[in-house]
């Protein structure tokens, strides 16, 4: 199994372990609806599937065993009953333990000081960070390696012979597009959301309140902010801690809710908020605040204080000793039981995070922790355009198109220029032009085209080169840099060269500024379309077959796939069976039955392997059936080139 697809594996089959857990707890809050129980069914059965894929029987048993648990409740008629909800997440529990046993070997790591919150051995998070740091060094490899590449292109334009330049020039532009892949790559991976933390939190909440008797609903939001893995990593100990001890100590028992007038089941929470360039983690619980008495008397007891002294701070004062290392107050039966270790190792984790740390509690009506950490950084998918020498980055979601367009089809007037885009004319403007307004317009035969479409309305954008979508790390300009309104912060490549970062409605603005004409749409190809709700099938799918020379799309869904397929001419459907919603048996009877697809073949990949299955799948019109636990690369290209070439 090549080493690569582990990877895809793991990933995939975390967030399906991250799914299932919360599907589990949601059936403990609200009980075994139809609804929730189906699409456990679904993650689990989906699970099953992948880890067939790569001929993980131990989790692919165990994924099944999930499915029989869950099987009986799939109408939502009997409650799902503790012990089983209890098996369940038991066996994600072990699956995720036979992922750890996949990660590739690592060196030892060297001892962590005494004040560091200790790493848990399934810290999916930290084993992202390790990842993160040979990305670091493969970074730093790739920036030298391009520089030296710069260098030797200089060289050999020096040296003369023309044939032997060009030659020698096609393969550093293969070496440096190589490069480029890796290093978009490796950033991408750099930047995790918020919300990767919420599924252990939510389920640390949940294992605390069984453990103790207790009853804890737990909620979190603002999960789409997105910062650096390493920073994650720091900050889930950290909140794990807090989650906790809100739980332990934050949330009273029944009975004293129920004397103070509140609801049974206690309230965590956990939200992300953007402050500026930082990101604020905000832990929130509603039990019965914290003792300040209490806090002053174990300052005093600790000897950090005398008596006099402690009883002149102020109480938020007193909350701020609890950050400190020793001010506990172990045995006391209040909030506070325990905080004062626990506060530390947050308070350290901060500092190490060049962070902050704030605590605030009201008697009665909960506390709440914050944790206050940098970051300036902000992942936005883009589409990287050429103009010139200039390298430059646009939001990919305010792209609603591309095209390659003649110089002729621009339409000319006092007005300006324009572009007919489907029966409407929308302004034209050249990226050279909408960057540096007054220069001389750039003379060229034809034009790529982007067609944006922004707040402020819809222009088409000429550029030199369209050269991929990628994750772009955007830094807000120096104060002293001068911009114009198109551009709204820089990228950094490789070699630390800035690339701009476009504004959508900036570009709109230059375009109304300049201002008719149809044009051909580009011959297209007839790629493949994979069809599959699996990550890893689809990624092992899509490696094979573009090896092997095809061109490949993806879809996530059957109702994706019917989109895509109604607007895009493709070769060939390679077709989970069962994904959520339409199966893989209605998609293709469906696609037979539109006359403009139905000449497009069809081959199954899926987990099912019965008679009854293949016979169906021949009788909707299937030309090829592939069962996941026999998959074998060699058969399945031997299949698509009899059908294709």
């Amino acid at each position: 199994m090549p080493k690569d697809l582990y990877r895809y594996f793991r990933v995939e089959a975390r967030e399906l372990l991250d799914g299932l857990a919360k599907a589990m707890l949601q059936i403990e809050k609200t009980g075994a609806g139809a609804e929730i129980v189906g699409h456990a069914l679904r993650l689990a059965h989906t699970l099953k599937g992948a880890a067939r894929v790569v001929k993980e029987a131990a989790i692919a048993e165990q994924a099944h065993a999930i499915e029989e648990l869950l099987a009986p409740h799939r109408d939502g008629g009997a409650p799902l009953p503790s012990p089983k909800i209890n098996d369940v997440l038991g066996r994600l529990d072990a699956i995720g333990g036979r992922l750890s046993a996949l990660e590739p070997p690592r060196p030892e790591p060297s001892a962590a000081p005494s004040s560091s919150p200790p790493a848990p051995a399934d810290d999916t998070i930290t084993s992202v960070r390790v990842e993160i740091a040979d990305l670091d060094s493969l970074l730093h490899g790739v920036s030298e390696a391009m520089v030296q590449l710069t260098a030797l292109r200089r060289a050999v334009a020096r040296a003369g012979g023309e044939r032997d330049r060009r030659d020698l020039d096609a393969g550093l532009d293969a070496v440096e597009g190589e490069l480029g892949q890796v290093a978009e790559l490796a950033g991408q991976l750099r930047l995790l959301p918020a919300s990767s933390l919420f599924p252990v939190l939510e389920r640390a909440a949940r294992d605390a309140a069984d453990s103790l008797g207790k009853r804890v609903e737990f909620a979190a939001a603002g999960g789409d902010h997105r910062l650096e893995a390493h920073i994650l990593a720091g900050l889930r100990g950290a909140l794990l801690h807090v989650v906790r001890n809100a739980v332990a100590h934050g949330i009273e028992p029944a009975p004293q809710r129920a004397a103070a007038g509140k609801p049974a089941a206690g309230r965590v929470t956990v939200d992300v908020e953007r402050r500026g360039h930082k990101l604020a983690f905000l832990c929130r619980d509603d039990g019965a605040g914290i003792d300040v008495e209490a806090v002053r008397a174990a300052a005093t007891r600790s000897g950090r204080l005398a008596a006099r002294e402690a009883a002149a701070l102020a109480a938020d004062a007193v909350l701020r000793l609890l950050l400190e290392p020793g001010v506990t107050t172990a045995g006391a039966t209040t909030q506070v039981a325990g905080r004062g270790i626990g506060l530390d190792v947050v308070r350290t984790t901060a500092q190490r995070l060049r962070g902050d740390v704030t605590l605030k509690s009201e008697p009665g009506r909960g506390t709440t922790l914050e944790i206050l950490v940098p970051s300036s950084l902000s992942s936005v998918r883009s589409l990287e355009v050429h103009a010139g020498d200039r390298v430059a980055f646009v939001p990919l979601a305010a792209v609603s198109a591309t095209t390659r367009i003649a110089a002729d089809a621009i339409g000319r007037s006092a007005a300006g220029e324009t572009l007919l885009h489907g029966d409407v004319a929308i302004p034209f403007v050249t990226l050279a032009e909408a960057l540096d307004p007054g220069a001389a317009a750039p003379k060229r035969r034809a034009w790529s085209t982007l067609i944006l479409d922004a707040p402020s309305g819809r222009a088409a954008i000429g550029v030199d080169r369209l050269a991929g979508i990628q994750d772009v790390v955007v830094l807000p300009l120096p104060a002293l840099a001068r911009a114009g309104a198109a551009v709204t912060g820089a990228s950094l490549d490789a070699d630390g060269n800035p690339q701009l970062a476009l504004d959508p409605d900036g570009l709109v603005a230059a375009a109304r500024r300049r201002r008719p004409a149809e044009l051909p749409a580009p011959a297209p190809r007839l790629p493949v379309l994979i069809v599959d709700d699996s990550l890893t099938t689809r990624m092992l799918e899509q490696n094979i077959l573009e090896t092997a020379g095809y061109t490949v799309e993806l879809a996530t869904s059957a109702e994706e796939a019917l989109v895509k397929a109604r607007g895009t001419a493709y070769s060939l459907f390679l077709v989970d069976v069962e994904m959520p919603g339409m199966d893989g048996f209605s998609f293709i009877e469906r696609t037979q039955a539109e006359s403009a697809l139905r000449s497009t073949p069809a081959i199954l990949v899926t987990s099912r392997s019965g008679a009854e299955d293949r016979l169906r799948g021949e009788r909707v019109g299937a030309r090829g059936y592939i069962v996941k636990g026999e998959f074998d690369q060699g058969r399945l290209l031997t299949m698509i080139r009899e059908l294709i070439g």
